[in-house]
């Protein structure tokens, strides 16, 4: 049987893996000991020169299923692993056949809800982990995804300005449907419940958390989910008086993140009453204004704080009138770069450019707070880097403690 690589952006690199032996039996020459989630298939995370990839075994048909199912995501801008292709008809030394395998890019700056734990999350980081769950499964159902498998363990999550961002992982289940009904919604918000709830019994079997309610902690996901859906997608009333209420709906959701596409505003026979309904919602408000104004591309949380920075960088130099592409510039080459470029080498693993300036500016409202009167930014930097950076784990290739045992 010939070996058959599919490839969305082909790297002559992969034919040179040992496609002949089962994936639990490949060596350091290849795998990478990175943090791995709960996985019913085996996956291993593997280095070609430059590039990480994840390589999971499964059945041929399953393999270019979710191999399509992520492009598509990818071209609806969903947050998800990016896919790199699919090889089958593997065979072992002995003629027999071996599973098919899916790559997909490896996720930089990711980590498992496990490995969250490990790598100083406590029991207040929960709300944060059900936060970014639910934005990523809102949106997912706001593009009529059904997910079918909503779980802790098929998302990867990345920092973003002191919360957490979401990363669909695996859509082996999922399906892009004409019109996502109402049942379905809550038939994946069910399962999310379930899934979350025996999640949290296993990180407290594995003492990662203690004093942990998971009936709490589901609860809280379905009344995040309501609501955030509810804003998202409900439909407001009022007297044709409070006009003022649009634009005000606009901004309670571009606060929040997300740009309304389009609007539906009804008025009643008489003009007293209108009625609103955003029909079509888009995250990424902060981090698409910041790309505009600096080229960044980071994660919305991040973006929202960098404005925030660039907003107060305005005020303190009287810049209100200039053009805010100019100031923005400015505030890349005299703020931004110079605070980024003092991580030192060997510690660039450890947290994303946007991430690192974030934990700088909390880190000069604590050192102002003690000094009693404002510190310097990159004097705070310094100090970050002296007194914080140091002990921070590495999370770009972060390694795995239990890397060696197989994952079924």
């Amino acid at each position: 049987m010939a070996l058959r690589i599919v490839a969305a952006r082909p790297d002559p690199a992969i034919v040179r893996l040992p496609w002949s032996t089962p994936l639990e039996e490949w060596g350091e020459e290849f795998v990478v000991p990175l943090p791995r989630g709960l996985s019913r298939h085996v996956v291993r995370t593997v280095r070609l020169g430059q590039r990480v990839y994840a390589v999971k075994e499964t059945q041929e048909p399953i393999a270019f299923r979710e191999y399509q199912m992520l492009r598509d995501l990818q071209r609806i801008a969903i947050p998800s692993v990016v896919p790199q292709g699919v090889v089958t008809g593997r065979v072992d030394a002995d003629g027999e056949p071996l599973p098919a395998a899916l790559l997909t890019e490896h996720l930089q700056f990711s980590l498992p809800y496990r490995s969250l734990f490990t790598h100083g999350a406590r029991r207040t980081s929960l709300p944060q982990l059900v936060d970014a769950l639910v934005v990523l499964l809102v949106r997912l159902h706001l593009t009529d995804f059904y997910w079918g498998d909503v779980s802790l363990s098929n998302v990867l999550f990345r920092r973003s300005a002191g919360e957490l961002a979401a990363y669909l992982v695996d859509a082996e289940t999922g399906e892009l449907k004409t019109t996502l009904s109402p049942a379905l919604r809550e038939h994946d918000l069910t399962v999310a419940c379930e899934n979350v709830f025996a999640e949290l019994l296993d990180l407290q079997a594995s003492r990662a958390i203690d004093d942990v309610d998971p009936w709490d902690v589901v609860d809280l996901l379905r009344s995040r989910y309501t609501a955030l859906w509810d804003e998202l997608t409900g439909t407001e009333a009022f007297s044709a008086d409070e006009i003022w209420r649009i634009e005000a709906r606009i901004e309670r959701l571009n606060s929040m993140g997300f740009d309304v596409e389009e609007l539906d505003i009804v008025t009643d026979i008489d003009g007293d009453e209108v009625r609103i309904s955003p029909r079509v919602v888009e995250l990424g408000h902060h981090r698409r204004e910041l790309q505009s104004l600096t080229g960044l591309d980071v994660e919305d949380n991040q973006a929202r704080r960098l404005l925030n920075d660039i907003a107060a960088y305005t005020a303190s130099r009287d810049l209100g009138r200039e053009d805010r592409t100019l100031v923005a510039a400015r505030w890349m080459s005299e703020v931004y770069e110079p605070v980024t470029t003092m991580i030192p080498a060997d510690q660039r693993g450890k947290l994303e450019p946007a991430e690192f300036f974030h934990e700088v500016l909390e880190h000069r409202w604590y050192l102002s707070e003690q000094a009693g009167h404002h510190v310097r930014i990159r004097d705070a930097a310094a100090d970050y880097i002296r007194t914080q950076l140091h002990e921070k784990p590495e999370e770009a290739l972060a390694v795995d403690p239990d890397a060696e045992q197989p994952e079924v």
